[in-house]
């Protein structure tokens, strides 16, 4: 199977185990990178008018979403569940230390792209914004002088998937069906155990 067949093969669900156990793994670690020139996806919410984000800023944090929640065979990507919509509305009703990180990083990104690239990030090939989010992408990695913006990077990318799980899109993914009375309840099925890497046995022995 080939790195682009495995990274397809990924689903939503492994993509939110893998946030949810160590925040700080770049899920962008988990896409395809084609040499050939990236994209750059036009905003599709025309209604929609941002009040936080200026228009490049904004087209810049759509790439970035679909960058570390892509589209798969099971569901949508982050653009196409409206997160850069709920970003920007949810750091309207922030602080201004939240939002000056998150301008802070996009112009950093923008910054380093035009410094190494001579294009912003948007123009930039796939490889190329790969070579720039992987510096930032790691904290405890990161070199000194890349912190600010690797912190920068991770409230992105927690923005992001919070925006994608809490929208219908991200909710119909996870298939969750609310809480249901059952008659009975004899565990976790032992292909979920076993995806997890976790047994009862051990769970009972680190309680007692």
């Amino acid at each position: 199977m080939s790195e682009q067949d495995r990274a397809s093969a990924l689903n939503r669900r492994d993509l939110l185990k893998a946030a949810v156990a160590a925040p700080t793994v770049a899920l962008v670690q988990l896409m395809p990178t084609p040499a050939a020139a990236a994209p750059v996806p036009a905003p599709t919410a025309a209604a929609y008018t941002p009040r936080v984000f200026n228009a490049h800023q904004y087209k810049t944090l759509y790439v970035l979403s679909d960058l570390i929640i892509p589209a798969d065979a099971s569901s949508g990507s982050a653009t196409q569940a409206g997160v850069p919509e709920f970003i920007d509305d949810w750091l309207n009703l922030k602080n201004d230390v939240l939002k000056t990180e998150v301008l802070g990083g996009l112009t950093w990104i923008d910054l380093e792209c035009n410094r190494k690239f001579s294009h912003d990030f948007v123009n930039c090939t796939e490889a190329q914004q790969k070579e720039i989010l992987d510096r930032i992408a790691y904290p405890k990695k990161a070199a000194p002088e890349d912190a600010n913006a690797a912190a920068a990077f991770s409230h992105i990318r927690d923005l992001v998937l919070s925006g994608f799980y809490s929208s219908k899109i991200g909710i119909e993914d996870l298939r969750y069906q609310g809480n249901k009375m059952l008659p009975s309840w004899d565990g976790c099925p032992e292909s979920a155990l076993a995806h997890l890497d976790v047994n009862y046995q051990e769970w009972d022995s680190q309680r007692s």
